[in-house]
């Protein structure tokens, strides 16, 4: 149940305001009448009481439940005790009634639900007196009884029902609130590695360019070609070394690796793709790779591409055992690379191994981050595909691979 009683109430549009008043007035004017045509004769001042002021003061009553979810209990007091001289109110009565079951507290409810009933007996015996002869002494009291019972009990209703819908809601947005922190946090953390990652190929970029132009500067014996070869390369590798920079400056972030100066090991590229399918062809699955790259990849791509296709058959393990796994790695210089991934139906339930379920999501953060793009989901055979389009520069530099 919420805190504040009225923070899982919705907010009324003006149909909803309509409908009430609507019910409101049909109430009061249905009771009016029926106490008009069971009453006792009456004359003089109760007479215009009841034909003028009991009307005036069910209409003010009526103006007084728009201000009952702001002030329940003082509204719906005012209310009650006023349909006292005036059957108009009734319909006023019954909404402030309710509304104020909605909020499920049952001291209050109980106590002017009490009230609602004394007043109610004493309109029909003392104000506006009925004919004895038309029925039962039992029966007013009784009805009376039955109405304010109903009442309660729809109020009460509506009010569970509203803490309910609420307390779904919250959970819903905290659930979304929370799946949103980890979504950020796995960013981040895949991010932060794909930094230290880039520490070592920047790294041995920058040494290559030193190397070459410290031989420059010592070496005074190089002819005139090599000379030239040698500015090549350090321009290439510059090059390159600013173009992986720039894929990764959105993301760079400073880790303690590289703070204490040590940093990790170098990553599996694409070439080790094939020691991957081994592995996992000794694992028992049935893979098969079709290769139809025949140069180097750029370095960051191609741990993209290993580390895609990794994924590939680590979700095909954990999820599809038994399944068939395709692998597929095609392009070119000046197109795209095509990492494609997989698997048909699988033959037998998955494992039961835990899963972060953000293992996708940092495949498709580090293909944007080196410019492509990644789609995965389920195929109509029944298996799953996961493919990634990722950049494959027209140029690229192997003297220093």
């Amino acid at each position: 149940m919420p805190t504040d009683p009225l923070s899982s109430a919705p907010p009324l549009r003006l149909w909803s305001h309509a409908w009430r008043m609507t019910a409101v007035i049909l109430i009061g004017l249905v009771a009016w009448s029926s106490t008009r045509g069971e009453m006792a004769p009456i004359d003089g001042a109760l007479l215009i009481w009841f034909q003028i002021g009991d009307p005036l003061l069910g209409v003010a009553c009526m103006l007084l439940t728009l201000l009952r979810r702001r002030y329940p209990v003082t509204i719906a007091a005012i209310v009650t005790v006023a349909s006292t001289a005036s059957v108009t109110a009734n319909g006023a009565a019954a909404l402030v009634l309710c509304s104020l079951a909605t909020r499920r507290r049952y001291a209050e409810t109980a106590a002017l639900a009490i009230v609602s009933i004394g007043t109610g007996l004493l309109t029909d015996s003392v104000i506006y007196p009925k004919q004895t002869d038309l029925q039962p002494y039992w029966i007013g009291p009784a009805v009376i009884t039955a109405a304010i019972a109903t009442i309660v009990a729809i109020g009460f209703a509506v009010g569970a029902r509203r803490d309910l819908v609420w307390s779904l809601r919250s959970r819903a947005e905290t659930a979304e609130r929370e799946q949103h922190a980890r979504a950020a946090e796995a960013r981040l953390l895949e991010r932060n590695r794909i930094a230290r990652e880039m520490h070592d190929v920047l790294a041995h970029r920058i040494s290559v360019v030193a190397m070459h132009a410290g031989a420059l500067g010592f070496r005074t014996d190089l002819t005139r070609e090599q000379t030239a070869a040698t500015a090549k390369t350090i321009a290439e590798n510059a090059h390159l070394a600013l173009q992986e920079l720039r894929e990764v400056l959105g993301v760079l972030r400073t880790s303690d690796d590289s703070l204490t100066g040590t940093p990790e090991p170098p990553q599996p590229t694409l070439a080790d793709l094939a020691r991957l399918v081994d592995e996992a062809r000794s694992a028992g699955m049935d893979v098969s790779i079709t290769d139809t790259t025949t140069d180097d990849l750029p370095a960051t791509s191609a741990r993209t591409a290993y580390r895609i296709a990794q994924e590939g058959l680590t979700n095909a393990r954990k999820h599809s055992p038994g399944a068939a796994v395709r692998v597929r790695i095609d392009g070119g210089p000046g197109q795209d690379l095509i990492v494609d991934v997989g698997n048909s139906a699988p033959r037998q339930p998955g494992l039961a191994l835990p899963s972060s379920g953000y293992g996708l999501l940092g495949l498709a953060e580090r293909a944007e981050l080196v410019g492509g793009t990644l789609d995965y989901g389920p195929d109509s055979t029944g298996g799953f595909r996961l493919r990634a389009v990722l950049p494959w520069p027209a140029v690229v530099a192997t003297s220093d691979r």
